[in-house]
């Protein structure tokens, strides 16, 4: 059985997300959790709500369907991170050789799918 979330709108950049999601892709749901939960990365925190927002899915779903689900055999099969709009703000930022950048604000788009363990072996 496969269930996904997706958080959308993220503050950050999904370079620094990504670095975070690189480190639960393919693990057990509890394991995630765990490493979410003591990483000191700013990202952590919105990628462990949507971890656990796609675990309720999967309970859901399995209700839904009257089928029984063992939370601990849960995997995450896919997680990605992409790239939201991005706001320019109207300060600037010095540059060199006398140039001027804008500031940006980046925000992120995360999806996480977790599936059952079976179906991983198939």
């Amino acid at each position: 059985m496969r269930a996904r979330a997706v958080a959308k709108y993220i503050k950050g950049s999904p370079q620094k997300a990504r670095l975070v999601i690189d480190l639960i892709r393919g693990r057990g749901v509890n394991e995630a959790l765990g490493i979410l939960s003591s990483s000191k990365k700013r990202a952590a925190k919105p990628i462990e709500t949507t971890l656990r927002s796609a675990i309720a899915n999967a309970e859901q779903k399995a209700d839904q369907r009257n089928f029984s689900l063992d939370v601990d055999r849960l995997v995450i099969s896919a997680a990605t991170v992409d790239l939201g709009p991005t706001k320019f703000r109207r300060r600037v930022r010095p540059a060199p050789m006398g140039r001027a950048y804008r500031e940006r604000r980046w925000q992120s788009h995360i999806t996480i799918e977790v599936k059952t363990e079976k179906e991983n072996a198939e």
